[in-house]
């Protein structure tokens, strides 16, 4: 006996194919993420023009402030590490400025649909389906920035994949 499926779960399944080659498909550089409690999401938009910028994105907090974020790459190891800030002042800025307006700083992993774990790509590459800020949680809870911020919560360090801006 032969099983034909409705045609209203063929539907639904082409959809979520398509919907997951998209993103596969998407830039790091157009990737939208969301943390598993719904508390951030990140938005990658593209570096103009920049030596030692690798990414750039905003974190919006549910309800909250919205934060700037970017990735250099370190040397002697190789790492992505990532920045988040708030109201940073601009121009010549000292040290003790700079740490009272960053709420993270770290690597930033990716992990992809498998399951293998690697580092965050740079512009150009595919978006990973998982980018785990290390640490981030612990980071924003004790930055000084943090009240500053008027924060309550925190996003978990997971973001998954959610769209690819157009």
């Amino acid at each position: 006996m032969k099983y034909l499926a409705p045609r209203g779960m063929v539907a639904a399944i082409a959809a979520f194919l398509t919907a997951t080659s998209a993103h596969a498909a998407c830039p790091i550089e157009l990737a939208t993420y969301a943390d598993r409690d719904g508390v951030a999401e990140l938005e990658f938009r593209p570096v103009i023009e920049s030596v030692t910028v690798t990414n750039h994105f905003r974190m919006a907090m549910r309800g909250g402030p919205q934060f700037e974020g970017m990735v250099m790459w370190t040397d002697d190891p190789a790492r992505p590490n990532g920045f988040l800030t708030f109201n940073c002042p601009e121009g010549d800025v000292t040290g003790a400025e700079i740490e009272a307006c960053t709420l993270w700083q770290g690597v930033v992993y990716s992990v992809d649909a498998a399951g293998a774990v690697g580092l965050m790509p740079v512009e150009g590459e595919p978006a990973p389906q998982t980018l785990v800020l290390a640490d981030l949680a612990n980071w924003m809870r004790h930055a000084p920035a943090f009240g500053n911020a008027g924060l309550v919560t925190v996003p978990w360090d997971v973001f998954t994949l959610t769209g690819c801006q157009e």
